[in-house]
């Protein structure tokens, strides 16, 4: 086929998931000229599968890509249907918001968004090559023959690269929702020395909500919360319901009927799908002792009857699903819209990748989001800003951003695929965090913000939110270091029963007591215009002091093992003293500090401390 010039660009990206908007954004906003392929201008951010941001440990993601000055968090708060807390009793380091968003606006806001951004450009086209020269990326090649020269690509192809649908006993050449699939890239990914693998997930049936019985379910409402993001002034946080339903013995007795028809348990369906979002058919099998499952219906749209069945995810095939469905209380005659499929891929393996998110085979060839073997929107946003953020900087001749595990949960993430990698869907939870009190959601801006000033994605308004914050902070944070009058400071103990004396005691003693800020508020007439999330801030810095204290050692230790850079052409068979399985490990890694080093499996504090050894005298003998 004959090849045609496109244009040049400064960088190129491969897909306009969450991953590839997110990158696209950063990099023109950063002002690079950039250029965004999609197989079709109809799925830009399209949530294929629930409508829904935020929840356990993704709700910190959320904000984090706002602290740095992505986009998610703004299009989520503008398009919500309803929003809430999730883990509201719970420590304030796992509480996280959540929104169930309107799918179609949030699809409309992004393309919007990304029209309107400088330095970008959105083409529909399908990516089949990636033009190298000396080792660097030149250019990315269209099916139809069009070359983008570029200095830097970012592959973002989500759940595209050779995607099947399987549902039953039929199997399609598909993508998402019946997109396209992209059939030609992962060929030149394995040329370019990328190791890949094939992944699966899935999503459950859409059912038409004027035929559920909603009576018959529990309903949820949203709450007024907090935007995710700082520059929004609102989000929609009660205007539509949730409802939560059940499986029962009869669900549980069709599925198990026909195992031999579902692709997971026939033998049809080999790749690995994600532990922590099972289909309902792997519950059922792996949990038999359980009675029933929890099913949430929630909202697709606001101009729209599809509900969304979260829960029951399956590839049964469609009679079975009808059947299925319907023996779920409330969905005695609902009518299913969209029928559930599992859909298989191809990603990489992420030990092929830097901290950077770019390429140990190609420079200026950066991948994220589910082509790095992830899961979820919101982990995917966040590998796609930091590596539009990296690949602009670079070609900036800027230092590269990477977060450290003590900084943010996008740190701990893309920490852990470039040294642990992943042989299933990777999903982030605040357990794969050392330091989750450090990485609450309502510090996001605080750790994070600092990391962009002095680049466009600081932008005045963002400054402007940020410095008062941060002013609020400094303010509530030494007021509450000063001490009431004894007889006042006595009368709210006894009226709140804390514990201890009263006499000499600080505003901040008696929260450490277990006070709360707002009793102390309302008590004491003090800090009454201060912002109610300014204080919940205040109050969990004071509450967790002591930890803060102990964890900072243990962040002080890491950072110097941190600060140790190991070379990238070190011969770790060569290094006297370290055990076979370490030199195999380090040398598929190939680790860029010593603290890496010490966090890949099969690399022990023995074999650290050789390292240690051997950088020493490496640097003393140069």
């Amino acid at each position: 086929m004959a090849r045609f010039s496109e244009g040049n660009y400064d960088i190129v990206v491969i897909g306009a998931g969450h991953a590839g908007c997110e990158a696209a954004l950063a990099a023109a906003r950063l002002g690079l000229k950039t250029v965004m392929l999609t197989l079709n201008l109809d799925s830009i951010a399209f949530m294929a599968c629930n409508p829904s941001i935020g929840g356990t440990a993704k709700g910190h993601l959320v904000r984090e890509i706002d602290a740095l000055g992505g986009q998610m968090a703004i299009n989520a708060d503008k398009t919500a249907l309803q929003m809430k807390i999730l883990n509201a009793g719970k420590g304030e380091a796992v509480q996280c918001l959540r929104a169930q968003c309107d799918k179609a606006a949030y699809h409309r806001e992004m393309k919007r968004t990304i029209e309107s951004c400088e330095n970008l450009k959105t083409v529909q086209g399908e990516a089949a090559d990636i033009l190298t020269e000396d080792g660097k990326v030149c250019g990315v090649v269209t099916d139809y023959g069009g070359v983008f020269g570029c200095r830097a690509a970012i592959v973002a192809t989500g759940v595209y690269l050779n995607a099947e649908t399987v549902t039953g006993e039929v199997r399609k050449k598909s993508g998402p929702n019946g997109f396209a699939p992209a059939d030609r890239l992962t060929e030149c990914l394995i040329r370019l020395g990328y190791g890949v693998r094939r992944f699966k997930t899935g999503t459950p049936a859409r059912i038409d909500g004027r035929t559920v019985n909603f009576s018959e379910c529990s309903r949820q409402d949203g709450e007024e919360v907090t935007p995710f993001s700082y520059l929004s002034e609102s989000a929609n946080g009660n205007a539509y319901p949730c409802y939560i339903t059940y499986t029962n013995a009869e669900t549980h007795k069709l599925i198990l009927d026909n195992l031999s028809r579902a692709p997971l348990y026939n033998g049809e369906i080999k790749s690995t799908g994600p532990r922590y979002c099972p289909s309902i058919e792997t519950k059922v099998v792996r949990f038999s002792d359980k009675e029933r499952h929890q099913i949430f219906l929630e909202p697709e749209g606001g101009d729209t009857d599809e509900i969304y069945v979260q829960g029951m995810s399956t590839s049964m095939p469609h009679d079975i699903q009808k059947s299925m469905y319907r023996s779920v209380k409330g969905l005695e005659n609902c009518e299913i819209m969209r029928y559930a499929y599992a859909i298989e891929y191809d990603c990489i393996d992420t030990l092929d990748i830097y901290p950077t998110l770019e390429s140990k085979k190609v420079q200026g060839l950066y991948t994220a989001g589910q082509i790095n073997g992830t899961s979820g929107y919101e982990e995917a946003a966040a590998q796609g800003l930091m590596a539009g953020i990296n690949a602009a900087f670079k070609l900036l001749g800027k230092d590269p951003l990477i977060l450290g595990r003590d900084e943010a949960y996008i740190g701990v993430m893309i920490d852990d695929l470039v040294t642990k990698g992943t042989d299933e869907p990777y999903r982030l939870m605040t357990s794969r965090a050392e330091y989750s009190v450090f990485l609450r959601q309502d510090t996001a801006d605080f750790r994070l913000t600092p990391r962009i000033m002095g680049t466009p994605l600081f932008t005045e308004e963002r400054g402007r939110i940020y410095f008062l914050r941060k002013a609020w902070l400094d303010d509530v944070s030494k007021r509450l270091q000063a001490r009431p009058d004894g007889a006042s400071a006595a009368a709210f103990c006894a009226a709140h029963d804390i514990p201890g004396s009263a006499a000499g005691a600080t505003y901040a003693d008696l929260i450490r007591r277990g006070a709360s800020v707002a009793d102390i508020r309302d008590f004491f007439g003090i800090l009454g215009n201060a912002p109610s999330e300014i204080l919940k801030t205040a109050e969990a810095h004071i509450k967790y002091e002591g930890y803060y204290k102990k964890a900072e050692k243990q962040i002080e230790r890491a950072k110097k093992l941190e600060e140790k850079k190991l070379p990238p052409d070190a011969d770790y068979s060569k290094i006297g003293g370290l055990r076979l399985e370490a030199r195999e490990k380090l040398e598929r890694v190939r680790p860029v500090t010593l603290g890496q080093a010490g966090r890949i499996p099969g690399v022990n504090p023995a074999d650290v401390t050789v390292l240690m050894v051997w950088l020493a005298t490496s640097k003393k003998n140069a």
